[in-house]
């Protein structure tokens, strides 16, 4: 169990950290993407920004600091909730699997520090 909870956390940090690093630099499709579910462009760094506070949290619950980690999966949890609300709401249903892929690899985070 703990080598799978090592395995999904860190695939959930390399995948958070990728898309954070493309927040943080403002890449063209981040921008679209956020424009036609209604984010404002000038919230893309601090999304990114939490995206970075989730995966270094992730990184120091596997580090043994297991409170962290468990909040850090939960925060992330609640951020890509907010993400799919934010699909749906703009009815932007075309490319909602990413949101959903990030949840998932939040929830199961999630599950696996907390069972651990």
């Amino acid at each position: 169990m703990f080598l799978t909870y090592v395995v999904v956390t860190v695939i959930t940090v390399a995948a958070n950290a990728g898309i954070a690093i493309a927040d943080l630099a403002r890449a063209k499709f981040v921008l679209a993407n956020s424009e036609e579910v209604g984010v404002s462009p000038s919230w893309v760094p601090l999304l990114g920004a939490l995206k970075v506070a989730g995966a270094a949290g992730l990184i120091l619950g596997l580090l043994g600091v297991r409170l962290i980690g468990v909040a850090a999966a939960a925060g992330l949890v609640l951020f890509f909730v907010g993400a799919i609300v934010a699909h749906v709401r703009a009815r932007v249903f075309y490319n909602i699997a990413v949101p959903g892929g990030f949840l998932a690899l939040a929830i199961a985070s999630l599950a696996l520090a907390t069972v651990r």
